[in-house]
């Protein structure tokens, strides 16, 4: 399966707010009078603008290798990102949803941070079996061996940093349209038609704020499930695309990348 099951998702923002107060009072004057005036100042600091991260900070607060266990991080190549113009949709209301899926960015972002995060199974590290060895299995061992060869989560995980209450705005417009579009959506990416048939929602808890889903869809008649997670954490979108080719090829379920997920919010929350 081609790279166009990699589904960012996207995340993170929120607004940091400052108050400062000062008083300060007159005396009377020096025979004792009470002709002094008194005086009472106060007042609170107006709220600054929550700033966005710069992607030099993203690079430092993304995962890395060594935040997980048994994952392998690493820069994603040419063929795991999609370009962003290549991405259309039938009904406008749904491409947050078709943006993130493809691990592209929610909203519009002031700086981005992004990379490739893999899971081998034990399974999957052995390879696919030689022709020898298929030759000794049934065709049914033979078509086994060969899935569970496949047997690897990858999930493009993506930090996304807003402006002000960006990153808040962003993460409700994902929101509003996972539940308009939970029936499902067409859309176009780098060329390739797929039929979203459904956004279901599922609880999860990370950061500030969360959404999480696993959306369906078709693919050249092929079903396709990808889990797709954003939450933020202050002015930052996480975004989580996540697929696993041996339960596609199965039809199994599959979890969401919880160890990912749990790594990068740990990591933002430094």
């Amino acid at each position: 399966m081609r790279a166009t099951a990699v589904r960012r998702t996207v995340l993170t923002a929120s607004a940091v707010a400052l108050t400062l107060a000062v008083t300060a009072c007159g005396g009377g004057d020096q025979d004792g009078g009470s002709g002094g005036d008194d005086k009472a100042k106060g007042g609170a600091a107006e709220k600054p603008a929550a700033k966005a991260l710069t992607a030099a900070e993203l690079e430092k607060r993304i995962v890395a290798t060594a935040d997980l266990k048994d994952h392998k991080v690493q820069e994603p190549g040419t063929d795991d990102v999609f370009d962003p113009a290549s991405l259309t949709v039938d009904r406008a209301e749904c491409e947050p949803v078709a943006r993130v899926l493809s691990a592209l960015p929610a909203g519009d972002p002031a700086a981005s941070a992004q990379r490739l995060v893999v899971q081998e199974s034990a399974a999957s590290k052995k390879g696919m079996p030689s022709m020898e060895e298929l030759a000794e299995m049934t065709e049914e061992e033979a078509k086994e061996a060969t899935i569970d060869s496949l047997d690897i989560t990858k999930t493009m995980t993506s930090l996304w940093s807003y402006d002000a209450d960006g990153a808040d705005q962003a993460l409700g417009t994902l929101r509003a349209a996972g539940e308009k579009c939970a029936k499902g959506f067409a859309m176009t990416i780098d060329g390739e038609k797929q039929q979203v048939t459904k956004v279901a929602g599922e609880k999860l808890t990370a950061g500030e704020d969360a959404v999480a889903w696993t959306v369906a869809a078709k693919t050249d008649e092929d079903p396709v499930e990808t889990k797709v997670v954003v939450f933020r954490t202050g002015t930052t979108l996480a975004g989580f695309s996540s697929f696993n080719i041996a339960a596609i090829s199965r039809g199994e379920a599959y979890e969401q990348p919880t160890a990912v997920i749990g790594a990068q919010e740990a990591k933002l929350a430094r």
